[in-house]
């Protein structure tokens, strides 16, 4: 098989009940690597510049107590994931469905 770029995407995802399995060798490798033993120099310092855009998104959020009905709660749980942040966005949709439109553009 070629090495040339296809242009073709090829996307794959983990199983994280399924892992893949690693062969008595290279379970060998990893465990016999130490901590002093990793290059870091190729790495930039992380400055507090860089930290200060990491909880941007979170800025507008509001922690709250909110009680759900269980089997909406878990059909959300049960899509995997960041569930919190779609039932934000379905809530989103919600309110922006049911806003007319001149409230919605001043709110921005």
């Amino acid at each position: 098989m070629s090495n040339a770029n296809t242009g073709k995407i090829v996307r794959f995802t983990l199983d994280p009940a399924n892992p893949p399995a690693l062969s008595e060798e290279a379970k060998a490798r990893l465990d016999a690597l130490k901590d002093e033993n990793i290059d870091f120099s190729d790495i930039p310092e992380l400055t507090p510049e860089f930290w200060s855009g990491v909880q941007s998104d979170q800025r507008n959020k509001s922690q709250i107590t909110l009680r759900l009905d269980a089997d909406v709660l878990d059909y959300f749980r049960a899509s995997g994931s960041r569930y919190q942040t779609r039932i934000n966005d379905v809530l989103r949709a919600f309110m922006q469905a049911h806003t007319p439109p001149r409230q919605r553009s001043a709110k921005r």
